[in-house]
């Protein structure tokens, strides 16, 4: 750029002043944007979907294979990556009560239920479910209590297999 004030091939004071400014303003946001970048912690964790970020749920499910009996216990945790726990076949619990609708809810009031009792097993889950706790009693007294436990029979398949609440095919039970 000559100017007729300036030799030719240089530039005014006020334009290297200028060039001198963008340059350091872009090198500012280079060491910005690069220093958010190497962040480390649980904020790299969450942004990076590491296990500080995972929502985690973990429960204790008590299962008794009769009305009166002392039920067996066992814990499941289920979280982004992995499921584990002391219940068998946790992936498939987990995916179980992920894939139900409102897993923990009651049977609603007033709704009316036919009286066959499908069999003697009760369960109860107690713990956290994706940040929430829960506490919920299941049975199989009546068609309603037994859509809620065949909601969630991968969870209580662990008593009686072959019996009354999970057939030897492993398929589900009837309703």
């Amino acid at each position: 750029m000559n100017t007729p004030a300036s030799p030719a091939g240089t530039r005014p004071r006020a334009a290297v002043r200028q060039m001198a400014r963008v340059a350091a303003l872009l090198g500012a946001i280079a060491v910005v944007t690069a220093a958010c970048g190497s962040q480390g912690g649980a904020s790299h964790a969450a942004s990076t979907g590491g296990a500080a970020a995972e929502p985690t749920s973990s429960l204790i499910i008590s299962v008794a294979a009769a009305r009166g009996d002392s039920p067996r216990r066992w814990t499941l945790t289920c979280g982004r990556r992995a499921a584990g726990g002391t219940l068998p076949y946790p992936a498939a619990a987990c995916a179980a009560l992920a894939r139900a609708k409102d897993p923990f809810a009651p049977v609603p009031h007033g709704i009316m239920c036919s009286m066959i009792d499908s069999g003697p097993q009760t369960a109860f889950i107690r713990g956290t479910w994706r940040g929430t706790r829960v506490a919920s009693a299941y049975s199989r007294l009546d068609s309603c209590e037994t859509a809620r436990w065949n909601k969630l029979w991968k969870v209580f398949s662990q008593v009686n297999p072959g019996g009354p609440m999970i057939r030897a095919s492993g398929a589900p039970p009837a309703n």
